[in-house]
């Protein structure tokens, strides 16, 4: 059994982290999840939210606005669409993605109207994790 699982988290701008980790607790589209070693094979899409990661060095925590994540029995990539340490980011990190989701909500369709909304509301709650 491996005793760890190798964590990548990746944003457009760099490699933000690789890390032997215990666990990694990732904000799933589907809820939250936690990645232990030796986890099931799956590919998902990240909500906004804060992924904290669990390693014999100490935790680590980052804030995500979205992307995906692809797991394997011993190694977690989270693809970010905008990564950063959560003590270096505020609620102003957030602004412009809520702003852009309100704007798709208002000229969505009918069908894509209820997936904009839940887009801007995933956005503010992970917005209050600075409040």
């Amino acid at each position: 059994m491996v005793a760890h699982i190798t964590f990548h988290l990746v944003s457009p701008e760099k490699k933000l982290a690789s890390i032997d980790a215990k666990s990694v607790s990732i904000p799933g589209i589907e809820g939250d999840m936690t990645l232990l070693p030796s986890h099931a094979d799956f590919l998902t899409t990240l909500r906004p939210g804060v992924i904290k990661i669990e390693a014999s060095s100490g935790s680590q925590e980052f804030v995500v606005t979205g992307g995906f994540v692809e797991v394997s029995s011993s190694v977690a990539t989270v693809l970010a669409e905008k990564a950063v340490l959560k003590g270096e980011a505020d609620r102003k990190l957030f602004e412009p993605f809520i702003a852009e989701a309100e704007e798709e909500s208002v000229n969505a369709s009918d069908k894509g109207r209820a997936r904009s909304d839940l887009r801007v509301n995933d956005l503010k709650v992970a917005s209050q994790v600075f409040d």
